[in-house]
C-alpha cells in the first residue's frame, strides 16, 4: 500500500508502525479476544493501557511528581473555558498573550468567566512575531498563551519568564521537543497533532492549583474530581488514549524527545532555507519566532493557489492549503512526517517556481 504524504494541520500523519501495530491488534488485544473499542474502561485491560500511557508520558517529558496528567475530552478548545474554571479560584482576573486566532478563541472565552486583560498581542504586525514581555498583574490568577499557533506559524522556542502561574495551550508541538513542566502551572494540547486521534485531550497541572474549580464548574470539568478519579470521572476517549500511548512508546523507541527534536529542526530548516531562497514563495514570520511545526507561505500570485494544490496532489502531497482565516499554504510538519516528505514538498516547490515564475 502506497502511503501520501499528509500535511494536514490536524488530525495529521501518525507513524506507519503505530498504524501497523494498532491494525495488528485491532480485533484482539494482546489475546483477550476483543478490539480496545470494546474493553470497559474499569476493566483491568484498559486500566493497564492508560497506566501505561501515563508512565511513559511522564518519562518522555521527565514530569515531576506534583503534576497530574489528565487524559481528557473535549479538544484543547474545551480548554479555553476549562481553564478559568478551574484556575481563577476568587480572583476573578486572568491575562492572555495574543499571537494569533487560537489565543484570541481563548481571550473569548475567558471574558465569559473574568475580567480579562491582554499581557501582550502581536496583532499590530499581523501576528507574524512572538513577544517576549508579559506585563501580567500581580492579582491574576494566571496569565495564558499559545506557545506554537498552528494557523499563523509562530512559535515560542523558550519559557516565558512570569511572575503568576504560566498556562501553555502547547497543543501544535507538544512532544517536539524537550518541555520543562516545572515552569508552568498547567500546559495542555490537543492530541490530533503530534499525539494521536482526535478525541482526547492532555492537560498537565500542579497539583496546588487543584480543588480551586468554581461552584458551577460542570463535575467532568473540575481537574481535582478527574485526577482523583484518574481520568475516568466517565468513560474517557479510550481507543484514542490507547493510540497515544502507542505513540509514547514509539517516540521512546526513536530515542526521546531530543531525537525527535533534532529531526524535527533538520525538518524546518530543509523548508524554510528554501523558502529564504526563493522570490516567488514567502513566509510572514519572524525568524526567530518561525514554527518547527506549521510554516504557512504565499506564492507571488494567489492566482496559482489551485495549481499549485492540485499539482501536489498529483505528487502524493494533501492538506497543503492555508487556513480559510489567512489563506495561502501551510505544510505541517509534526513528528510523523518523514525528512522524505519534506524533500519532495520543496523539490515539487522549486519546479513550481520554475514553470510558473
Amino acid at each position: 500500500m502506497s502511503r501520501i504524504f499528509n500535511f494536514s494541520a490536524g488530525p495529521a500523519m501518525l507513524p506507519a508502525d503505530v498504524l501497523s501495530r494498532a491494525g495488528d491488534e485491532l480485533l484482539d488485544w494482546h489475546g483477550s479476544g476483543m478490539s480496545v473499542m470494546e474493553m470497559s474502561h474499569r476493566g483491568k485491560e484498559f486500566i493497564k493501557i492508560a497506566e501505561e500511557a501515563e508512565f511513559d508520558l511522564r518519562e518522555l517529558l521527565d514530569i515531576p511528581v506534583n503534576y497530574e496528567v489528565l487524559f481528557l475530552q473535549g479538544g484543547a478548545t474545551l480548554q479555553f473555558a476549562q481553564v478559568p474554571m478551574n484556575l481563577l479560584a476568587s480572583r476573578g482576573k486572568a491575562d492572555y498573550v495574543v499571537t494569533g486566532e487560537w489565543s484570541k478563541k481563548a481571550v473569548k472565552e475567558a471574558k465569559k468567566y473574568c475580567d480579562v486583560a491582554i499581557a501582550a498581542s502581536s496583532e499590530e504586525r499581523s501576528f507574524t512575531y512572538a513577544p517576549k514581555v508579559f506585563k501580567t498583574r500581580k492579582d491574576a490568577a494566571y496569565v495564558h498563551y499559545c506557545s506554537n499557533e498552528t494557523i499563523g506559524g509562530v512559535e515560542y522556542h523558550d519559557v516565558p519568564q512570569s511572575d503568576i502561574p504560566l498556562v501553555a495551550d502547547a497543543s501544535s508541538h507538544f512532544l517536539s521537543r524537550p518541555l520543562d513542566v516545572s515552569k508552568f502551572g498547567l500546559v495542555y494540547a490537543g492530541a490530533q497533532k503530534n499525539v494521536g486521534p482526535a478525541g482526547l485531550t492532555i492537560v498537565l497541572v500542579r497539583g496546588d492549583l487543584l480543588g480551586k474549580a468554581g461552584k458551577d464548574t460542570p463535575s467532568v470539568m473540575d481537574y481535582k474530581l478527574q485526577a482523583d478519579a484518574d481520568s475516568m470521572l466517565n468513560t474517557p476517549a479510550t481507543y484514542s488514549i490507547y493510540v497515544a500511548g502507542l505513540v509514547f512508546k514509539w517516540a521512546k523507541q526513536q530515542g526521546g524527545i531530543p531525537v525527535i527534536e533534532k529531526r524535527n529542526v533538520e525538518k524546518a530548516r530543509l523548508l524554510y532555507d528554501f523558502l529564504d531562497s526563493s522570490a516567488f514563495f514567502r513566509n510572514p514570520v519572524a525568524k526567530e519566532d518561525r514554527s518547527r511545526m506549521n510554516v504557512p507561505f504565499t506564492l507571488q500570485d494567489p492566482k496559482l493557489d489551485e495549481d499549485f494544490l492540485k499539482g501536489a496532489a498529483k505528487e502524493g502531497m494533501v492538506q497543503l492549503k492555508g487556513h480559510r482565516s489567512v489563506g495561502g499554504m501551510r505544510a505541517s510538519i509534526y513528528n510523523a512526517m518523514p525528512i522524505e516528505g519534506v524533500r519532495t514538498l520543496v523539490d515539487y516547490m522549486r519546479e513550481f517556481e520554475r514553470t510558473h515564475g
